[in-house]
């Protein structure tokens, strides 16, 4: 089974367009929420575990409140905050200290108010001397002294970095360490309503992004942190991707390349696909950029729990011969037809995490992966058009993924189709059936003895 993880949590919270987003990136070190200018950028609860001082902890960033949403997502993103500040051990309530106090603000501390959670009052865009004057005038809201900041400029983060670490939960000496790499992190991909948001929550076991029939509903990339039988994994849930043509404005531009983010960040791929709709562009695009990231992928066929209810007969086997005929760039790859909303098949999506990452760390030392190679040579050259390729010895250079570099006399003739087949081979041969192998041909020369 899986449980998420406890950390003491930290909850940003504010009316729209005071930072809190700035200040979330500023604190993780990393661009973890989309800053754009524009109210209601994050929608849904965007969370990183953090160490500070030995310390991890999740920070979590929230949607403005009192947000009127364009998409009509207010009630969900309001449920969201409140589960945030249900959770949270404790509360950074962010104003912004240039533009001074608003009844926006006034609204946010009334709630915050009825919570009964520690709140640290953080006064954000503070850049003058004559800015950091004026911050004395926050302590009416009575939430104590407040502490300014710059999370643009970093000015003052340090400062409340000490006042967090002061207010935080006594620690228990449970840890868990950040970016630790026996952390499976699995990326969830997919076009719009795939049923991204809907597996996550499932894993999570709690509401932690916003499933709506909105299309495109998630636009920050949201990790969650759980473990199943003792071992650690990090999901990371990402916008749903659609066409660059169809991309409106910036935000959807940050969404698009966070996804593209979250696909190098990961160990392993999970690319889901509504099992009702056809394979599209934009899921042929996400196929192509795993291939060329060298990443293992999983295909999940989801909504099975739904496929018949058009009245035809749903078949599983025309439909994995389908996905292997529309992405052959990942004719290697598991399929797993589930259903994320009741949970059937889940399980077993989760074992071939584990076994697809085993596979990504193969060993193939020298003289096996050598008479590999032969063997293949040996059966089928490459198709030359004249010049006579020679294939000298290969070596193992890397895992995750699988690397090796193999000298041959001219590297333009071993790519392409030859390439392909000797993947093939050396997944047969090393028991990686299942993921990418990264082949890089390089040039040896002839050794020419002096003859003199």
């Amino acid at each position: 089974m899986f449980a998420p993880v406890s950390l003491p949590r930290i909850a940003i919270v504010g009316r729209p367009n005071v930072g809190k987003s700035s200040l979330m990136n500023r604190l993780a070190g990393r661009r973890v929420s989309i800053v754009e200018p524009t109210a209601g950028v994050t929608r849904d609860r965007v969370s990183v575990t953090l160490s500070l001082q030995g310390r991890s902890v999740e920070l979590i960033d929230t949607g403005g409140l009192g947000l009127v949403d364009e998409a009509q997502l207010k009630q969900h993103i309001e449920a969201q905050i409140d589960v945030a500040l249900e959770t949270a051990d404790l509360i950074l309530f962010v104003v912004d200290g240039k533009e001074g106090r608003v009844p926006g603000d006034d609204m946010v501390a009334r709630r915050l108010r009825k919570v009964g959670k520690p709140v640290l009052l953080v006064a954000n865009k503070i850049e003058s001397y004559y800015d950091e004057v004026a911050v004395s005038e926050w302590q009416r809201l009575g939430f104590g002294e407040p502490t300014p900041i710059s999370a643009k400029e970093g000015f003052g983060v340090s400062d409340l970095l000490e006042r967090v670490l002061a207010n935080l939960p006594e620690d228990t000496g449970e840890s868990v360490p950040v970016d630790d790499e026996a952390t499976l992190r699995f990326a969830i991909v997919g076009k719009r309503n795939s049923g991204k948001s809907t597996m996550l929550n499932r894993l999570a076991g709690e509401e932690r992004v916003i499933v709506s029939d909105v299309p495109g509903t998630t636009r920050d990339a949201v990790d969650v942190r759980f473990e199943r039988d003792g071992k650690p994994l990090l999901a990371i849930d990402t916008a749903g991707v659609r066409k660059k043509k169809s991309l409106e404005h910036a935000i959807e531009l940050f969404a698009h390349s966070r996804s593209n983010e979250s696909i190098r960040r990961a160990h392993v791929v999970v690319h889901m696909f509504d099992v009702r709709e056809k394979i599209s562009q934009v899921d042929k695009a996400l196929a192509a950029y795993c291939v060329e990231q060298h990443k293992p992928v999983i295909l999940v066929g989801n909504k099975i729990d739904l496929a018949n209810e058009a009245g035809a007969e749903w078949d599983i086997e025309k439909w994995d011969a389908y996905i292997k005929q529309q992405l052959p760039g990942l004719d290697h790859a598991p399929v797993v037809f589930l259903s994320a909303l009741e949970g059937t098949n889940v399980e077993s999506m989760l074992d071939l995490l584990f076994d697809l990452r085993e596979q990504t760390r193969r060993s193939m030392p020298t003289p096996q992966l050598n008479a590999v190679l032969q063997q293949a040579k040996e059966k089928l050259l490459p198709s030359t058009g004249g010049h006579f390729p020679k294939l000298f010895y290969g070596t193992q250079i890397g895992t995750e993924p699988l690397s090796l570099v193999v000298f041959v006399n001219d590297p333009r003739l071993f790519r392409g189709q030859y390439q392909r087949y000797l993947e093939q081979r050396l997944r047969e041969a090393f028991d990686c059936p299942e993921v990418p192998v990264r082949l890089v041909f390089r040039k040896r020369d002839k050794v020419v003895l002096d003859d003199r």
